[in-house]
């Protein structure tokens, strides 16, 4: 592989401390590099070193010649004055840009929601990142660096990005350097990973599930890192080992070895224990959401958000929920929590529950800004179980990333992570048995990333997450629920069924768009399916069916095929009511069941697996019949 960068000796030195001391790194063609490391070590400051933009005080970055790179860093550099389509494509002719396929596929993944004509300093922030994601994007580079590159981007458009990387250039061509905290997209692109700690940056190969293996092996073999640390790293690895195939299959080498480090440990989570404990906390009801629709009147006249949606959350459930921003997933947790009440229908909620939310923002700590953590936390309650063992609050702190001297720091003073760690910790020690998070991640490094899993593992009452983040939904969460154009669908198949069913809606509303090409930012806009889900979310199949945003085209079968299509068509539609009813039915089951009774609950577990897995075949070809017939 031929070279493309390289970095010798580099050494760079801040006032207050030694960022990097004597780094060596190369480049090479073909290379698709993440970047991990605890925040503030200096990934994004490496980033700037290797492109360029800052100089080292000492050792040398060169670069082969006529290799070109581009750079898409955490800081906004584009020009208000600009409309949105002047600072994508620049000054090329539309029938030059418009022919190129890989553009019109740039601007159908990020900035199709953005209105072409838009002056770039009437954007929000997060639109204007995606701008100036589309404006790399669309150039022809030799190397890409991308700081942070999944920030405003939702599950569908990290996705679309994953897919655009990999497929961007030849397996041996082109260079990708990128820093993200999102474990799932490392795991997707890069074929090796860079951590950076201790003024070093050391190489793995692989993605993240490899990282983590070779990290675990380094530091079993050396001895060298703390107790805690190595269980807690034990405990990621075997969590990705049990996860879903296509993750596990990443790592190609050691597998052995793999195994032989997590034979001993146990599962992230004792489920029917988590269950048994939320039973005792929550009783048998929780919130029963039933029929509820709710609707905004405003200048531009009433706004349906939400309609016929019936939920019943059941103790101990840990669900995720998936939606594009502004379709109603916050409305949904607000009806949850009781800060909002339905226009129609009917929320019941269970007499012992108590909610907390952990919202996008800081509010909560808006009181205690100028007391030191020390005094905020010896406010709260003396001791906390955690995973069977009972701990101090202070050892509570040191587990999610907090060192003792940062015990007597003010709050005003701590980092966005560090902010973010303490909110989460101080609406754990308030016990709440219902748990609401609305983005978690935001401000944290993969590494206090897997430190809150491992916190919310021990979690014995109901969980809600609402997050852009598909590693932490996977792995924190037990099932996934989608809101779609104001229905709420069961995904027996998580993030990918989601993505699927995405995908149907927009080449739906392509079919049926009367009026292609006007303006660009509009082709590929989403077409959502409508459809409320019953009782348990069973509504899967009827959300995805229920779209009538665009006329129905031609069907692609005739005579006979088409008739025979339509009959099994109908008869999945009717299958999937009886499974889906079977499932609700099994989950009721379980809830009035003898918790103690461990067999019984066991032989329920199964029967609901094999029902599951009955429905999630069903729902697969229900997918491929609407296409033929679409």
């Amino acid at each position: 592989m031929a070279h493309l960068l390289g970095a010798e000796s580099l050494h760079l030195e801040f006032p207050t401390r030694v960022i990097f001391d004597n780094i060596t790194l190369g480049i090479n063609e073909g290379d698709r590099i993440g970047i991990v490391g605890r925040n503030g070590d200096g990934k994004s400051t490496l980033l700037q070193l290797l492109s360029g933009r800052l100089e080292p005080d000492s050792g040398r970055v060169t670069r082969r010649n006529g290799v070109t790179l581009a750079v898409l860093d955490q800081s906004d550099v584009l020009d208000g004055s600009l409309s949105v389509g002047q600072t994508v494509v620049g000054d090329l002719d539309e029938h030059v840009w418009a022919g190129d396929p890989i553009v019109r596929d740039v601007i159908a993944g990020l900035v199709s929601d953005i209105p072409w004509e838009a002056k770039v300093a009437d954007l929000s922030g997060g639109q204007r990142r995606r701008v100036a994601l589309a404006a790399l994007l669309i150039g022809d580079h030799d190397i890409i660096f991308l700081d942070e590159p999944t920030n405003h981007l939702d599950v569908e458009g990290i996705a679309w990005l994953a897919g655009h990387l990999k497929k961007r250039w030849s397996t041996n061509a082109g260079g990708l350097v990128v820093v993200t905290h999102d474990r799932w997209f490392l795991d997707e692109i890069c074929t090796a990973t860079w951590e950076v700690h201790d003024q070093i940056v050391e190489p793995f190969e692989g993605g993240y599930a490899a990282y983590i293996l070779q990290r675990v092996e380094r530091d079993t073999m050396a001895a060298t890192m703390e107790s805690k640390r190595q269980n807690l790293m034990k405990k990621e690895l075997a969590w990705l080992r049990r996860g879903a195939p296509a993750r596990t299959a990443k790592p190609k080498f050691r597998i052995e070895a793999a195994n032989a480090l997590i034979e001993n440990e146990p599962p992230a989570r004792n489920s029917i224990s988590l269950a048994s404990m939320a039973m005792q906390r929550l009783g048998k009801d929780v919130v029963d959401l039933e029929n509820v629709s709710v609707v905004y009147t405003g200048a531009a006249g009433e706004k349906k958000v939400l309609h016929d949606i019936t939920w019943r959350i059941a103790p101990g459930e840990r669900t995720g929920i998936l939606g594009v921003n502004g379709v109603g997933k916050s409305t949904l947790l607000s009806l949850v929590s009781g800060s909002l009440q339905p226009t129609s229908g009917r929320v019941k909620r269970g007499k012992t529950i108590k909610v907390a939310t952990l919202t996008q923002q800081l509010f909560e700590l808006d009181e205690i800004l100028n007391d030191r953590v020390s005094e905020v936390i010896g406010r709260q309650r003396s001791t906390y179980v955690s995973g069977g063992k009972e701990m101090t609050p202070s050892q509570l702190l040191e587990r999610v990333g907090f060192s003792s001297a940062q015990l007597s720091t003010p709050v005003k003073d701590l980092s966005g992570g560090q902010k973010r760690r303490l909110q989460l910790l101080l609406i754990l020690l308030s016990e709440p048995n219902v748990l609401i998070l609305d983005e978690p991640t935001n401000d944290l490094d993969t590494d206090m990333l897997a430190a809150i899993e491992d916190l919310l593992d021990t979690f014995p009452g109901t969980l809600l997450v609402v997050s852009h983040d598909r590693y932490l939904l996977e792995r924190v969460t037990d099932n996934q629920y989608a809101v779609i154009e104001g229905g709420l669908i069961h995904l027996p198949r998580g993030v990918d069924q989601y993505l699927e069913v995405r995908a149907l809606q927009q080449r739906d509303a392509v079919r049926g768009s009367s009026s292609v090409g006007a303006n660009p930012s509009t082709a590929g806009a989403a077409s959502g399916a409508g459809g409320g889900a019953g009782a348990g979310g069973t509504g899967a199949a009827g959300g995805a069916a229920g779209s009538n945003a665009t006329a129905p085209a031609a069907p692609k079968l005739g005579g006979a095929e088409l008739r025979s299509a339509q009959k099994e068509l109908a008869s999945v539609n009717r299958r999937l009511e009886k499974y889906g009813t079977q499932v609700t039915g099994i989950h009721n089951r379980m809830a009035a069941h003898d918790q103690s009774d461990y067999a019984g609950l066991g032989e329920l577990s199964a029967e609901l697996d094999s029902t599951q897995n009955i429905l999630s075949d069903l729902e697969v070809r229900w997918l491929e019949l609407s296409e033929l017939l679409a």
